[in-house]
């Protein structure tokens, strides 16, 4: 399967498949974030992926085009995070584009990705194009650039969760919205009918009987007033590896956004599909909402 940001083209794209089947033990501790972004007033996704392994942090930056063909990429390995920050220098669209970041005084949770005391930023043309983290004057410091406010859209999220039959993280669904905490409950293990239920802040929004037959799906519920469609697929956690993960995709419902679930029976069993009707550089395709996809390992 092809990684983010491939799930926006327009023929949709496969979110779990059959190397989705391995055992938790090969799932990384990652999390990415795609951002829709400008240069030189062209559309274009930049992808940061934060890696947690044994040797340490890892951080990924990526730009591609509308078309989800890559323009650049930089990998900071995790035995160059001993040096906690620096820069590299790419080229995309005719033009340089230099990537900052400072994590020498991050702190971080559990997770890969920092909590606070961080920027990562991307310059190009002397302005910059996507800033992340609490360190925004050091950020405009270092560069050489001019707060100015940001076009950038976090438009998508996707990371492993793991636990038996509890599964959370933190969701935001919209820029400066509030953060919820998010919760998957799901007992698979020596369950004759399994219950599959969703719960923000506490509160159960959905609940989903006779899992066996609804392996897949989907279902509006609503978050801060705002529609957000659920999607799911439990078929590894039912039929496959009892180490296989089941897959979630969270995607906020806009109000002029045409419906885009795929409804057509899905021809791969390990398959959960879905299509944009747009491709981003598409004049409709502004405002396209914000997507998380949790990747649910269950442990022994």
């Amino acid at each position: 399967m092809r990684d983010f940001p491939s799930c926006f083209g327009e023929n949709g794209v496969q979110v779990a498949d059959s190397s989705s089947s391995n055992t938790s033990k090969n799932a990384q501790n990652l999390v990415t974030c795609v951002y829709q972004c400008r240069i030189r007033g062209r559309s274009c996704l930049i992808t940061v992926t934060w890696s947690k392994s044994l040797m340490g942090q890892g951080l990924s930056v990526g730009i591609d085009d509308p078309a989800n063909q890559c323009l650049c990429k930089v990998d900071i390995k995790p035995w160059l995070f001993s040096k906690r920050k620096g820069s590299k220098s790419l080229e995309a669209y005719s033009c340089k584009i230099d990537i900052y970041w400072d994590l020498s005084s991050a702190k971080f949770g559990s997770g890969p990705e920092p909590l606070e005391g961080f920027y990562v930023g991307v310059v190009a043309n002397k302005q910059m194009v996507l800033l992340l983290g609490d360190m925004r004057k050091e950020a405009h410091k270092k560069t050489g650039t001019t707060p100015i406010p940001s076009t950038a859209a976090f438009v998508a999220k996707k990371e492993h969760v793991f636990g038996k039959k509890v599964f959370g993280t933190k969701a935001q669904f919209c820029d400066n919205g509030q953060i919820h905490d998010l919760v998957i409950e799901c007992d698979t293990i020596g369950v004759n009918d399994p219950c599959l239920m969703i719960r923000v802040d506490g509160k159960t929004l959905m609940q989903v009987k006779r899992l066996r037959w609804k392996f897949r799906g989907n279902y509006t519920i609503l978050v801060d007033g705002m529609a957000v469609e659920v999607y799911w697929d439990v078929h590894n956690w039912l039929f496959g590896t009892s180490l296989g993960n089941a897959v979630f995709m969270f995607k906020t419902i806009l109000a002029a956004e045409e419906k885009l679930w795929v409804s057509q029976p899905i021809p791969n069993p390990n398959s959960l599909q879905w299509s944009f009707s747009q491709r981003f550089h598409d004049s409709k395709s502004e405002n396209l909402g914000f997507s998380l996809i949790l990747h649910a390992w269950k442990n022994e």
